[in-house]
C-alpha cells in the first residue's frame, strides 16, 4: 500500500518511481549486455571448437628452446643456432617433392611468396584454376614476383616493369614497352602438382624431370574424407633427422611413453603428477621394394594405459608410408574413432631450418572434434621431438647397437635421394636470426 500526504500531487509518485528505473536501469543493461557478450563469445567458442579446423601455427623460436635468465624465446633459439655444433653433414636438398602450400590458402587468381630449398618462390593460382611455381625473382630488374605481382590469365605480371611471365613453362610472353619479346627473355619454372589437398614442387639438383610421384588418396579427391586442421612447425636441423625418427623406434618407448598431458617441456614430462597416463609403442620400419624404393613404411601400435589398467577402445594402428624425402601419409583406421590420413609434409626453407606440416583429412560423417584430438595429440607428441632436434648435433658415425639397426638401414635408403651435385652446407650462418 502507498500512502499519500495531503496535497501531494499524484504525479510526484510517477515521476519519483521512473527516477528509481532510471538508476536501476543503468547497471541492469550493463549486466545484460555483459552476460549476453560472456553468452555470445561462449557460443563462438564452442562452435570452433565442434565444428571449424583446428589450425595452429608455430613461430621458428616457439618451441623447443629454454628460455632462461629473462632472456626471450628468440634470444635463446638465436644462441643455440650459434654456438651449436653441426656435425658432419649429409647435403641439405635432397632430390624429391616439397610442400609449399596448402590448397585451399591459394584461392584463384592469387599469388603467394614462398622459402624453400635455400630459394624464393612465387607461387600462383591461374584463372584456369591451376596452380604454378615459378622463381620470384624477375630476371629483368629483380623485382619479387609475388610482392605485388598481379596473376593474368594463367601468367603472372611483374609489378615493376609490367613483364608477363607464363606458369607452365616461365617464358615471358609480353613486355609492355619493347616491340618484341627475346627468347631468351624468361623465368625458371619449376614442376609442381596439386594432389591430395597440397601443392608440391620438384626439386633436382641436376634439373632432371620429376622421377616418381605422390599418390593420390582416393577418399580426399571424392570428399569422402574432408580437412579438418594443420598444424606448422619450424625445426631447427638437418631434414635427414626428422624422417629418421621412423626407424628410431626405440626413442618412443622414452620420448613419447608420458601422456599428452604432461606437455612438451621434455624437462617436465616425466612428473609424477601425469605419471597415471602411459602410451605403449610398438613400431617397425622398413624400406619398400622396386618400383617403389622410394618409399619407405613405418608400422606403428599404440595403447594407452590409465592407471595401470589398458583402454582398448583407444588403441589406434598407424601405417606410416613415406614418399620421398618430403611427404609421409600417415593413416589411421580404427573401429569406433573412423578412417582418416595425416598428411606430413617435409620442406626445407635453408640448410638447417625445416618447415613440418601436418594436414589432416577424415572421414565427414565422423564429428570434426575426433580428428582435431588425434591431430592436436600428434602435435603435442611432435613437439617433444622439436626440442630434440633443435638441440642436437648430427652424428655421422653414431654409436649404435644391435637393436638400432633400423636407422643404419634408413640412412643406406635415404642416401638415393642425394646426388653427386647435391648441395652442401658451405659455412654455418649467424646472422639469419629469428
Amino acid at each position: 500500500m502507498i500512502l499519500l500526504q495531503a496535497g501531494e500531487p499524484l504525479d510526484s509518485l510517477g515521476s519519483g518511481f521512473a527516477s528509481w528505473t532510471r538508476l536501476l536501469s543503468g547497471p541492469a543493461r550493463a549486466s545484460t549486455g555483459i552476460l549476453a557478450g560472456v553468452s555470445l563469445f561462449a557460443v563462438l567458442w564452442l562452435y570452433r571448437l565442434l565444428f571449424c579446423p583446428l589450425e595452429l601455427f608455430r613461430a621458428p623460436d616457439d618451441v623447443g628452446y629454454i628460455a632462461e635468465d629473462g632472456r626471450s624465446k628468440a634470444r635463446a633459439a638465436n644462441e643455440v643456432r650459434r654456438r651449436r655444433k653441426t656435425g658432419e653433414l649429409p647435403p641439405v636438398y635432397p632430390n624429391g617433392w616439397y610442400r609449399v602450400l596448402d590448397s585451399h590458402t591459394l584461392r584463384r587468381g592469387e599469388v603467394r611468396d614462398v622459402s624453400a630449398v635455400g630459394v624464393q618462390l612465387a607461387v600462383f593460382r591461374g584463372q584456369d584454376g591451376k596452380a604454378y611455381t615459378v622463381d620470384a625473382y624477375c630476371p629483368h630488374l629483380g623485382a619479387n614476383l609475388a610482392v605485388g605481382g598481379r596473376v593474368v590469365g594463367s601468367c603472372i605480371e611483374c609489378p615493376f616493369h609490367g613483364w608477363k611471365f607464363q606458369g607452365v613453362d616461365g617464358k615471358c610472353v609480353k613486355i609492355p614497352y619493347a616491340e618484341k619479346v627475346p627468347d631468351f627473355a624468361k623465368v625458371r619454372s619449376w614442376p609442381c602438382c596439386e594432389v591430395n589437398g597440397l601443392i608440391l614442387v620438384w626439386f633436382h639438383c641436376d634439373g632432371e624431370d620429376p622421377q616418381w610421384t605422390v599418390p593420390e588418396q582416393q577418399e580426399i579427391t571424392q570428399g569422402q574424407w574432408v580437412y579438418r586442421g594443420r598444424t606448422e612447425h619450424f625445426v631447427n636441423a638437418h631434414i635427414q633427422e626428422i624422417p629418421e625418427n621412423a626407424a628410431d623406434v626405440a626413442h618412443l618407448a622414452h620420448l613419447h611413453t608420458p601422456g599428452i598431458l604432461s606437455g612438451v617441456d621434455l624437462r617436465y614430462t616425466n612428473s609424477k603428477t601425469w605419471e597415471f597416463v602411459r602410451h605403449d609403442w610398438k613400431a617397425q620400419w622398413e624400406p619398400e621394394s622396386e618400383p617403389n624404393k622410394h618409399c619407405s613404411q613405418m608400422l606403428v601400435k599404440h595403447a594407452l594405459f590409465v592407471f595401470g589398467h589398458h583402454w582398448p577402445l583407444l588403441d589406434v594402428h598407424v601405417v606410416a608410408r613415406q614418399v620421398g624425402p618430403g611427404v609421409v601419409f600417415l593413416q589411421f583406421n580404427h573401429s569406433f574413432l573412423g578412417r582418416g590420413v595425416i598428411m606430413h609434409c617435409v620442406t626445407p626453407v635453408e640448410p638447417l631450418l625445416q618447415c613440418v606440416s601436418h594436414t589432416i583429412f577424415y572421414q565427414s560423417n565422423i564429428p570434426p572434434l575426433v580428428p582435431k584430438f588425434i591431430l592436436r595429440a600428434e602435435s603435442i607428441q611432435f613437439e617433444r621431438d622439436v626440442m630434440i632436434w633443435n638441440n642436437k648435433k648430427y652424428v655421422s658415425r653414431p654409436l649404435l647397437v644391435k637393436e638400432d639397426s633400423a636407422i643404419k638401414k634408413h640412412r643406406r635408403w635415404f642416401s638415393q635421394f642425394y646426388s653427386e651435385n647435391s648441395p652442401q652446407l658451405q659455412y654455418q650462418r649467424d646472422t639469419l636470426d629469428f
